[in-house]
């Protein structure tokens, strides 16, 4: 595949794990950013420049080397020629019309990215399944039978206009749909894969809305300059003679130098599209990549333009923040730059010392590492995500140091309010809310716990049982090996107990001994709020005794029924 030859950089993986030092201290080259770091004060120097493979404005594009990349140095023939095939028919037909067509984006990108960090996004994204239209990605469609990681978005980018590419790819898809069409965008599907084709585009946006003024293009070039980042502004052609990777930008360098940079300036950048800016986080942390000083001055100074982003937007793109198997160098950015402040105040108000005596770790700090080793399904990750949020509002210092008390209670509403107005679905935001409201119950209860303790915790949860184990597990920050082991073996021992309790009496679907229409036949009572207060304090008994057969749950029933107000005792004492 001819590209530019790429001699590999210092390896900034580590970026992604733990809190970065600072923003804004990356190289420069000639007043350009993301350049040379000859003297490698940042550790991460950029490559020589070798063979330029990126085309020119006049010509086709130049040939280069082979790539050799920091994330997969197995990157190369095998992985890029599954690629092409998949595309192959739609190749074909633009050939026959004479017309060009390239792969592009994050395709492009991810056949230089090692597979796990792609597989793991869409994956967990898949899995979470829970705002419809919020997240994308075809979990099925990142492994291929051999195991070799796809990228679950394959997008394609041409010099024909919207109607010629109808006219095009009509006879050989599996279906079309023109959603997209005034943009320049038509959808098919082929070889049962969803594919976007878009018509060059050199669009400009105006300062009110996030909505372009289209304005199609002939030359990949412009279509390349609008791109987000450097890292996305790769294109590799497939209707030429051999595929060629047109990279204007050095978008394949920056990558394997570990530095993010947009095409244009990224003012221009930020301003096209502000949601750009939070994107920026999540490629910091999915892809280990470090901002330029120019990008973080440009955050910085942007962040009124968030105002023009609808709520969804910005929920979609945090929830591919925070299921990024480390998000914590994302997060971080958000927070330092003030990102944060503009959709989600909560993030930056929990920096504060716990004890300012002793000085314990500040509760955000704390909170992106509960994120950071939580396991990676959307409903656990949001819920570390708040699960502290209340914590500010309870704060008090007396005289055996700083308390919360009640911070689930306020966390839990202030998280709701937040998810309603980030639009999540009822569902998440009620999942969420219940487990940052239970995030305590675990430390409620010491080793030894009897059996109606263990129900009355499973019956709490309800379905979200796992998701609060493995939240309480991620709740456990502390560098004290021995209290960490200890937390550990008493949730191990908690999930035995569970276990047993289930294989004894399916106590994960606990309900009282008699059900409602039981209650009305034996009292002689209608429906109404005695038959429900009956039922409770069945369950109440279920949970305290276990399970009871018919008779002595009637005989409890009877019992508590003669104890209410105005009524006689069980069956010889109905009020009529």
């Amino acid at each position: 595949m001819p590209t530019q030859s790429v001699r590999g950089g210092a390896d900034p993986v580590g970026m992604g794990r733990g809190r970065p030092g600072g923003y804004g201290a990356g190289p420069t080259r000639k007043g350009k950013p993301g350049g040379a770091d000859p003297q490698g004060e940042t550790g991460r120097g950029r490559p020589a420049r070798g063979n330029r493979a990126g085309p020119t404005r006049k010509g086709k594009p130049g040939a280069g080397g082979s790539v050799v990349s920091r994330y997969d140095r197995s990157v190369g023939p095998e992985r890029v020629r599954r690629l092409i095939e998949e595309v192959a028919p739609l190749t074909e037909v633009f050939e026959q019309a004479g017309r060009r067509l390239y792969l592009v984006g994050g395709s492009v990108r991810d056949l230089f990215v090692a597979g796990d960090g792609v597989v793991a996004e869409a994956g967990v994204v898949a899995e979470a399944g829970v705002v419809a239209g919020a997240v994308t990605g075809d979990a099925a469609a990142t492994v291929d039978g051999d195991g070799l990681p796809v990228s679950p978005d394959v997008d394609l980018t041409t010099d024909a206009h919207p109607d010629e590419i109808k006219a095009i790819v009509g006879p050989v898809v599996d279906a079309l749909w023109t959603t997209g069409e005034r943009f320049g965008t038509i959808g098919v599907r082929s070889g049962g894969r969803d594919i976007e084709i878009t018509t060059h585009r050199a669009e400009a946006y105006r300062p009110d809305s996030r909505k372009p003024e289209v304005a199609f293009s002939t030359d990949v070039l412009d279509d390349l300059s609008r791109r987000d980042f450097t890292v996305n502004a790769m294109a590799l052609e497939v209707t030429s003679a051999s595929p060629t990777l047109i990279d204007p930008h050095d978008g394949l360098a920056d990558l394997n130098a570990g530095i993010l940079r947009t095409p244009l300036s990224p003012e221009e950048s930020f301003s096209d599209d502000p949601l750009r800016m939070l994107r920026a986080a999540r490629f910091v942390a999915r892809f280990g990549l470090r901002p330029t000083d120019e990008l973080v001055e440009a955050v910085r100074n942007g962040l009124d333009r968030m105002e023009i982003v609808s709520a969804e937007r910005v929920r979609d793109e945090l929830c591919k923040l925070v299921v990024v198997p480390d998000p914590s160098a994302g997060l971080w950015f958000a927070s330092d730059t003030g990102l944060a402040m503009t959709f989600l105040p909560e993030l930056p108000d929990m920096r504060l010392e716990q004890d300012p005596i002793h000085r314990h770790k500040d509760v955000l700090t704390h909170t992106i590492a509960v994120v950071a080793q939580s396991e990676c399904r959307l409903r656990v990750r949001l819920a570390a995500l708040f699960h502290d949020v209340g914590k500010p509002k309870t704060r008090s210092v007396g005289p055996k140091g700083v308390s919360f008390h009640h911070h689930e209670v306020v966390g839990a509403r202030m998280t709701r309010d937040r998810m309603k107005a980030l639009r999540f679905s009822k569902a998440l935001v009620d999942d969420v809310t219940q487990l940052v409201y239970l995030h305590l119950r675990f430390h409620t209860y010491q080793m030894g716990w009897s059996d109606s303790a263990v129900r009355r915790f499973v019956r709490d949860a309800g379905p979200l049982l796992e998701d609060l184990i493995a939240l309480t597990r991620a709740d456990c920050t502390t560098r004290n090996q021995r209290k960490a082991a200890a937390l550990s073996r008493r949730i191990d021992e908690l999930e035995e107990r569970i276990a047993a309790l289930q294989e004894a009496e399916a106590v994960r679907s606990i309900r009282p001994d008699l059900d409602g229409a039981e209650v009305m036949r034996h009292l002689d009572i209608g429906p109404g709020p005695m038959v429900g207060r009956a039922l409770a304090h069945l369950l109440e008994l279920r949970l305290d005794q276990g399970p009871m057969d018919r008779d002595a749950a009637l005989a409890a029933l009877d019992e508590w029924y003669g104890s209410q107000d105005g009524t006689g005792g069980g069956r010889d004492g109905r009020s009529s």
